[in-house]
C-alpha cells in the first residue's frame, strides 16, 4: 500500500526561465500577449504532467502566476487601488495587472505617473510579495476567471487537479489596510469577501474540483484572539456553503496556541509543516477530527538537500499510528517555489555534492519514495534498497572531509570580546568622518550597482565561454566603470561606487570567492516578477581564500578624488539567500561568514577606502514568525554583522542598507548594528518605513530612498524632494542622505540618468531651501 501525495505548488518561470524572458520580452513590446500567454500555457502543461508522471495525485493548479500570487488574488477579487483607473466589478486586463506590479513611468504617461503597489517579504523567504491594499468603502467582485481556466486546462490535458487559493484570512491580514482601526475595517470586509470566495469556490465545484486547497500561512504566526475569531468565522461561512472539500495548508512554521484552532475548522484536510515543526505532528493528530485528513510536509520545500528518509519516515509512521494510513497525505512542507527545477539541468556540479542535494523534480519523486516506504507493511527489497540508499548518501554527507575546516573552526572560537563592537560611541566617530570626508548637507550617493546591460551580461558570457581572454575581460570591465566614475563626477554624487559590473549577483560573487561554497548552472529560483536569483549553496565551513573586491574598488578609487564605496553584502544576507547547510546552527555558519568579510572590510581601509557598505537587507527576512522566538536570532544576526564592520578606525564610515520589510518590530536590533549611515526603502511606502526610526529615535544617519527603483517609473526632482522634505520633518536634515531605494542592477540607463539627475536636483534645492 502507498499513501496518497500532494504537492502544494511548482516553479513557474521555467527550467530555462522561460517566463522571465517571455515576460521582458513583452514588456518591451517586443513580443504580443498571445506569445506570453502561450508560453505560460506551455510551462503549466509541463509541470503539470511533469508531477503527475512523477505519481503525485494531488497537483495543484491556480499555483502559476505571472508576477505573484498575492497580486492575483488582489485583480481576483477586484482589489484594484482607484490610481490604476480600473471599474470596479469589470474584468482586470493583463496590462492593469502589470501596472499594478510595475506602475507606470512619469514620462511616458499622461500624468504624474502611477505609483505600484507596496512590495514586501513572503514570511521569511526571500520571495516578495504586492501588498493589497484595503479602504473604506472596498467592494469585491469577481474580476477574473484565472482559477477556473487553469483548472479546465489542465482537464483538458486529463488532469484532475486541486486549484489553490490564498485563503481570506491571510489575503486581508497581508494586505494594508487605510483607516483608523485597520482590524476594524478588516473585519468589516471579510464578511464582505467572504460571498465571493464561496460563489468562486462553488463554481470551481460546477466544473468538477473535488478539492481546494486553501493556503493560510497567517496560521502560523501570533494572532490576536479577535484574529482567531475571524478564522472560525471565515470557515464556518464557507463550510456552509455549495464548495469542494477545503484542504486548509499551513506552511512555514509551527501552529503552537493556534493548533487547537486549526484543528477544530470545519474543513475536510489539513496541511502542516513538519520540517519547521515535526514535534506537532502527534498534537495535531490527536486534535484532528476523525473524517479530517493530513497532509504531512516532511519534504523540505526550502532548502535543497535530499531527504533523510528515516527521519521522516518515524513522522510519517507516528502519523499512521494515530489516524489510520486512509487518511495520511505525504506532501513537501511548502510549494516548491522556493526550490530550483531539476538536478537533469546540473551538468558540470562536483557528483559528490550533488549526491546531497535534491531539487523540485526530485523532491516530488522523494515525496512518492516516503509515500510507499511510509505506506508499506511489510518487507519490500525494493524499498528497502531506497532506504540503504539514502542511509548511505547521509552518512557520507555527515562524514565528508570537504564539509569540515579545522581551520576556520579554531578562528571562530578565537573571537573575543572586542571584536563585537566599534572602539568609540558613533557621536564621536561622526565628528572624525566628517572632517575627512567634508561632505555636504543632504550628501547623495547610490546603493552600489549600476545597471546590467546586454552588453555587460554578454563579455562575462563570452569570457565564461572563453570568447574573450581574461585581459579583455579586466579591459571591458575597467572602461565600464571609468565610465561609470566619471559619469557620477559630472553629474554631482557626492559619495560615488563604482557599479559593480564584475558581479553577476551580490552573493553569488561572495560565494564564488569563499571557500564552503558551490554553485549551480540553472538552480534558479523567482525572487519577484521576472527577477530570478541563482543561491549558491553553502555545503561546508566557510573562509576567505583570498581578498574578494580590492581590486575593483582600488581600481575606482585611483579614478577620483571623491569618496569611493567598498560594497559588500553582508554576513545574514548572505546566509539567507543560499541553500545553507542543515548539520550544523545557522548562526555558527553565519559567524564564519562574518570573519571573513572582517577580512575584507580590513583590507579595503588599509587600501585607502574610507566609506565602506555592507548591506544586509535580509536581515529582518531571517526573523522568526513568532516574536517568543526572535530575540535569540536577533542576537547573533546582530552580533555577526558587528563582527565583520568593527575591526575599523573611527574615521572610516560603515554603512548598510535594508529594504522591503517592516522595521517597527526590529528597530532596537538595527541601532544595534551600529552602522554609521543606514540606507532604507521607503519610497514606495510613502516614508511609512521611516516612521518606524523617528518614533524611536534613531541615533545614527539615514538614507530613506527617494526613487522606487522597482518601478520603471523615473520620479521627477518635484517628486523626490516632497519626499526628502517629509523625511526631514522627522529627522533632522543633518544626518539625512539622498539616494535610492536600492541598487540600479535591473534598471536600464536610459531610466537611471533621468532618475539620478533628479535625485541630484532634488539634494541642490533641498540644500538652497534649508542653508537659507
Amino acid at each position: 500500500m502507498s499513501l496518497k501525495t500532494h504537492n502544494l505548488g511548482y516553479p513557474r518561470v521555467g527550467a530555462r526561465r522561460e517566463l522571465k524572458k517571455a515576460l521582458e520580452s513583452y514588456w518591451a513590446g517586443r513580443s504580443t500577449q498571445q506569445e506570453l500567454r502561450d508560453t505560460a500555457a506551455a510551462l503549466r502543461k509541463a509541470h503539470w504532467i511533469t508531477q503527475r508522471d512523477a505519481g503525485i495525485e494531488w497537483i495543484p493548479s491556480n499555483d502559476f502566476s505571472f508576477y505573484d500570487q498575492t497580486l492575483d488574488a488582489s485583480v481576483l477579487f477586484g482589489v484594484v487601488p482607484a490610481r490604476f483607473a480600473h471599474s470596479p466589478g469589470r474584468p482586470v486586463d493583463l496590462d492593469t495587472y502589470f501596472t499594478m506590479a510595475r506602475g507606470i513611468d512619469t514620462e511616458n504617461h499622461a500624468t504624474a505617473g502611477v505609483a505600484a503597489l507596496e512590495m514586501t517579504k513572503w514570511f521569511d523567504t526571500n520571495y516578495h510579495y504586492l501588498v493589497p491594499e484595503f479602504a473604506a468603502g472596498q467592494t469585491f467582485a469577481l474580476s477574473s476567471s484565472k482559477p477556473l481556466e487553469e483548472y479546465r486546462e489542465a482537464l483538458a490535458l486529463g488532469i484532475k487537479t486541486t486549484p489553490v487559493l490564498l485563503g481570506p484570512v491571510s489575503f486581508l491580514m497581508l494586505g494594508k489596510a487605510y483607516g483608523e482601526n485597520p482590524d476594524d475595517l478588516k473585519e468589516m470586509l471579510l464578511r464582505d469577501l467572504l460571498p465571493i470566495y464561496a460563489d468562486l469556490l462553488g463554481q470551481l465545484k460546477s466544473a468538477g474540483a473535488e478539492w481546494a486547497q486553501i493556503d493560510e500561512p497567517c496560521l502560523c504566526l501570533d494572532l490576536t484572539d479577535r484574529q482567531r475569531r475571524w478564522y472560525d468565522d471565515a470557515y464556518r461561512m464557507l463550510a456552509g456553503a455549495d464548495t469542494p472539500k477545503l484542504l486548509l495548508a499551513t506552511y512555514f512554521g509551527e501552529l503552537r496556541d493556534n493548533l487547537p484552532l486549526a484543528c477544530r475548522l470545519p474543513i475536510d484536510g489539513l496541511h502542516i509543516d513538519a520540517v519547521r515543526a515535526p514535534q506537532e505532528v502527534e498534537r495535531v493528530c490527536d486534535g484532528l477530527r476523525d473524517d479530517v485528513l493530513l497532509s504531512v510536509g516532511v519534504v523540505d520545500g526550502r532548502n535543497i538537500w535530499r531527504n533523510d528518509f528515516a527521519r521522516s519516515l518515524d513522522i510519517l509512521r507516528t502519523a499512521r499510528e494515530s489516524i489510520g494510513a486512509d487518511r495520511l497525505i505525504v506532501s513537501p512542507s511548502c510549494s516548491l517555489l522556493h526550490s530550483p527545477y531539476s538536478l537533469k539541468y546540473e551538468k558540470a556540479m562536483d557528483a559528490e555534492i550533488k549526491s546531497w542535494l535534491a531539487f523540485a523534480e526530485e523532491k516530488l519523486g522523494e515525496v512518492k519514495t516516503l509515500a510507499r516506504l511510509a505506506g508499506a507493511d511489510g518487507a519490500h527489497s525494493e524499498l528497502d534498497a531506497a532506504l540503504r540508499e539514502n542511509r548511505a548518501m547521509i552518512a557520507a554527507r555527515r562524514t565528508s572531509a570537504r564539509i569540515h575546516d579545522g581551520a576556520a573552526q579554531a578562528r571562530l572560537a578565537m573571537v573575543c570580546e572586542d571584536d563585537w563592537r566599534r572602539a568609540t560611541p558613533f557621536a564621536e566617530r561622526v565628528k572624525a568622518q566628517q572632517a575627512h570626508l567634508n561632505l555636504p548637507l543632504f550628501p547623495t550617493t547610490t546603493i552600489g550597482s549600476f545597471p546590467q546591460t546586454a552588453e555587460v551580461r554578454g563579455a562575462r558570457a563570452r569570457f565564461k565561454s572563453g570568447e574573450l581572454s581574461a585581459e579583455q575581460y579586466d579591459a571591458f570591465l575597467e572602461e565600464q566603470t571609468r565610465d561609470a566614475v566619471r559619469w557620477q563626477e559630472e553629474l554631482g554624487v557626492d559619495v560615488l561606487v563604482h557599479g559593480e559590473f564584475e558581479r553577476n549577483d551580490m552573493v553569488e560573487y561572495f560565494g564564488e570567492r569563499l571557500s564552503g561554497f558551490v554553485f549551480t548552472q540553472n538552480g534558479w529560483v523567482q525572487s519577484y516578477g521576472s527577477r530570478c536569483v541563482k543561491p549558491p549553496v553553502i555545503f561546508g565551513d566557510v573562509s576567505r581564500p583570498a581578498p574578494m573586491t580590492l581590486r575593483w574598488s582600488e581600481f575606482a578609487q585611483s579614478l577620483t578624488k571623491l569618496p569611493m564605496k567598498g560594497m559588500l553584502t553582508g554576513p545574514i544576507t548572505i546566509l539567507q539567500w543560499s541553500f545553507v547547510r542543515d548539520d550544523q546552527p545557522r548562526s555558527v555558519t553565519a559567524r564564519q561568514i562574518a570573519l571573513a568579510l572582517r577580512d575584507e572590510v580590513r583590507d579595503l581601509e588599509a587600501s585607502g577606502i574610507s566609506v565602506i557598505q555592507i548591506d544586509e537587507p535580509a536581515l529582518r527576512e531571517g526573523l522568526p514568525l513568532r516574536r517568543a522566538d526572535r530575540d535569540a536570532y536577533l542576537d547573533w544576526a546582530v552580533a555577526a554583522f558587528r563582527l565583520a564592520s568593527s575591526g575599523v578606525r573611527d574615521q572610516t564610515q560603515i554603512h548598510t542598507h535594508m529594504c522591503y520589510c517592516d522595521f517597527n518590530d526590529i528597530i532596537q536590533s538595527i541601532a544595534d548594528l551600529d552602522a554609521d549611515v543606514i540606507s532604507i526603502e521607503t519610497a514606495r511606502s510613502q516614508s511609512e518605513l521611516l516612521e518606524a526610526f523617528a518614533q524611536f529615535q534613531y541615533p545614527n544617519d539615514i538614507g530613506p530612498g527617494v526613487w522606487d527603483i522597482h518601478s520603471p517609473r523615473a520620479p521627477s526632482a518635484r517628486e523626490m524632494l516632497a519626499l526628502l522634505q517629509s523625511y526631514a520633518e522627522v529627522v533632522s536634515p543633518e544626518r539625512l542622505w539622498v539616494n535610492p531605494d536600492c541598487g540600479l542592477k535591473t534598471r536600464g540607463w536610459e531610466e537611471v540618468r533621468p532618475a539620478m539627475r533628479h535625485l541630484i536636483e532634488c539634494a541642490r534645492e533641498a540644500r538652497r531651501k534649508w542653508e537659507q
